[in-house]
């Protein structure tokens, strides 16, 4: 079976960092995606598509992007429940996040200069 999504798009909001108990870094982004196609009024919608990073690559994605930025992310695709506060399943669709590419220019880099970062996770 295969369960692999490639998915390139702008940060939405800018990356929470969190540690969970063990200490181990995640951060939690909701990427942008465009549709290929205009809607009835000819605009292009996009699609919110939650992420999870880990390790290293939460903290780089932290460290170096904000909401705008443009990155590329191959991952696998999760589904998750739990119960809320008032008593009610919530499920949860998520994207878990192999490797993130940086595809646009790094805060300290001129635009003349970008470059592009790949940090696999784990």
């Amino acid at each position: 079976m295969i369960n692999q999504v490639t998915l390139v798009g702008r940060l939405a909001r800018d990356p929470e960092l969190k540690k969970t108990t063990e200490g181990t870094s995640v951060a939690h982004i909701t990427l942008a995606v465009n549709r290929h196609y205009r809607n009835q009024n000819g605009e292009i919608e996009a699609d919110f598509v939650q992420c999870t990073l880990w390790r290293k690559a939460a903290e780089n994605t932290h460290q170096y992007c904000r909401k705008g930025s443009v990155v590329g992310i191959t991952g696998r695709l999760q589904t998750r429940n739990y119960e809320n506060k008032e008593g009610k399943r919530v499920y949860v669709t998520e994207v878990v996040a192999e490797t993130i590419r940086f595809l646009g220019a790094k805060p300290a880099v001129a635009a003349t200069e970008q470059k592009r970062e790949e940090v696999p996770i784990g």
